[in-house]
């Protein structure tokens, strides 16, 4: 909580005692949940590990926050003691496993992002725009924190920058893992910040990627770095299934109606206002249905599906928030419903109903985690065929039949090739949709569980 307090959830068993009592100044707050999931055999023989988790933002809403949320669990149902510092000041809404949050009171509230957003209570700033000393500062107190956290097994941040510096100003073991937005939005063709990038992975002990073509960036931008190792995102396949029809329309209603109030949706981080009865509306009846989720930016290509959309005989939800929605939903064709940002609770349940999820990004991405979860649930995900994109449509294809593995991606910002291949998607006989689903589903569970995920980032790294 805010006030420094650390709180529990009601009628929940008490987690497992702490490995160490760890204090903490006026500067961080901390909260620790306690609601754990009983550890497998396999994670209970790990030797358990202190870990100190950064992150520099929230844990809901965004791919980066998906998966710092998603180690957090993890490695605390493995039995691990962990702590994630970061931004998030409500982390009662997520299920950590156990996990501690401690908040950094950032100098001058400034946050430095890599793409414009909002953050109630910070100012957020382009890290480009950083000056040196601010730079300075934001590392500096970061790491004060963490050095309060320790004795600890290990650092883990994510993003070269800023992670990168702040696990290396910690005084312990680090390990980082690289986004593909630090590299492309803010760092590439900025000498000053890709030297200190290098110099920052330099010093720690692994650096992560999540694909070939990061590990690519990653190269271009900061030049020859040792000790990278690509370890892709993960899937929580036990929340991402195929569902029946009624039972997961009925479940995204009522999740739906636990939102939290959001009044002419002044909050873009919520779900829109009245969600509940629109998509009980909208969804009512066996039409064929495309699903977009994600960032409104037009980065992510939204516009390229709006386009296509057009002579698709089908309805189209179209999830999440950012500065572009209002253009998008000015070039939008009338059946299109922008319902904000959802989180997994309302994914799990949208997604089975789902005859297509389209992931149309323009610019590279470093791991497609949206089509991984749309293929868990037996969405079948149609990509642009790009980056990391591409190499989560290539697993897709090892699993499909071969007369329809075409199905698994587009020519990037083609919105006639995607036109096409939607169509051929949604007239696809039942038999031929039922395949497909079983094979997207397998693709996911055989190659990116976030069991193993976060086991492959512990192991020692020479």
């Amino acid at each position: 909580m805010r006030d420094g307090s650390v709180t529990s959830p009601a009628k929940v068993p008490p987690s497992r005692p702490a490995i160490g009592e760890r204090r903490t100044s006026a500067r961080s707050t901390p909260w620790r949940q306690t609601r754990v999931r009983p550890r497998s055999d396999a994670a209970a023989i790990l030797a358990r590990v202190r870990i100190l988790l950064w992150h520099g933002y929230l844990l809901g809403g965004t791919g980066s926050n998906v998966y710092s949320r998603a180690l957090a669990r993890e490695w605390s149902n493995a039995g691990h003691d962990v702590v994630v510092v970061c931004q998030e000041r409500a982390p009662e809404q997520y299920d950590l496993g156990g996990a501690q949050v401690v908040n950094v009171e950032l100098p001058g509230r400034l946050l430095p992002v890599f793409v414009m957003d909002r953050y109630a209570g910070l100012e957020p700033r382009l890290l480009q725009d950083f000056s040196d000393a601010e730079k300075a500062a934001y590392v500096d107190a970061n790491a004060a924190t963490l050095r309060e956290l320790l004795p600890a097994d290990l650092v883990f941040a994510n993003h070269v920058l800023m992670g990168g510096p702040v696990g290396a100003s910690s005084g312990a073991p680090f390990r980082v893992k690289a986004h593909g937005s630090e590299l492309e939005y803010s760092m590439r063709g900025r000498p000053e910040l890709e030297r200190w990038g290098a110099e920052a992975l330099a010093a720690a002990e692994a650096t992560f990627v999540g694909s070939a073509h990061i590990r690519e960036v990653l190269e271009d931008v900061v030049g020859h770095t040792d000790r990278v190792y690509e370890v892709p995102p993960g899937v929580d396949v036990d929340e991402f299934t195929i569902r029946p029809r009624d039972e997961a329309l009925a479940a995204l209603i009522e999740e739906a109606r636990r939102d939290p109030p959001n009044p002419g949706n002044a909050d873009e981080r919520r779900p829109d206002e009245g969600n509940a009865d629109r998509l009980a509306s909208f969804l009512a009846g066996d039409e064929p249905t495309v699903v977009y989720f994600g960032k409104l930016i037009e980065q992510k290509g939204v516009q390229v599906l709006l386009e296509a959309m057009t002579g698709v005989d089908a309805r189209l939800v179209v999830v999440g928030f950012g500065p572009y929605r209002q253009a998008l939903e000015a070039m939008a064709p009338k059946r299109t419903l922008f319902t904000g940002p959802f989180e997994h609770r309302h994914l799990a349940q949208l997604l089975p109903l789902a005859d297509v999820t389209v992931v149309p990004s323009i610019f590279p991405e470093a791991f497609g985690m949206v089509a991984a979860e749309a293929a868990a649930a037996g969405s079948p995900p149609l990509v642009a065929r790009h980056s990391g994109l591409a190499e989560v449509a290539a697993g897709l294809e090892e699993e499909y039949p071969p007369h329809l593995a075409h199905l698994a991606g587009f020519e990037n910002g083609s919105a006639d090739d995607l036109r096409t291949k939607l169509r051929e998607l949604l007239a696809l006989s039942t038999e031929d949709r039922a395949v497909l689903q079983r094979a997207a589903r397998r693709a996911v569970v055989e190659r990116w569980s976030w069991a193993g995920v976060a086991r492959r980032l512990l192991e020692p790294r020479g």
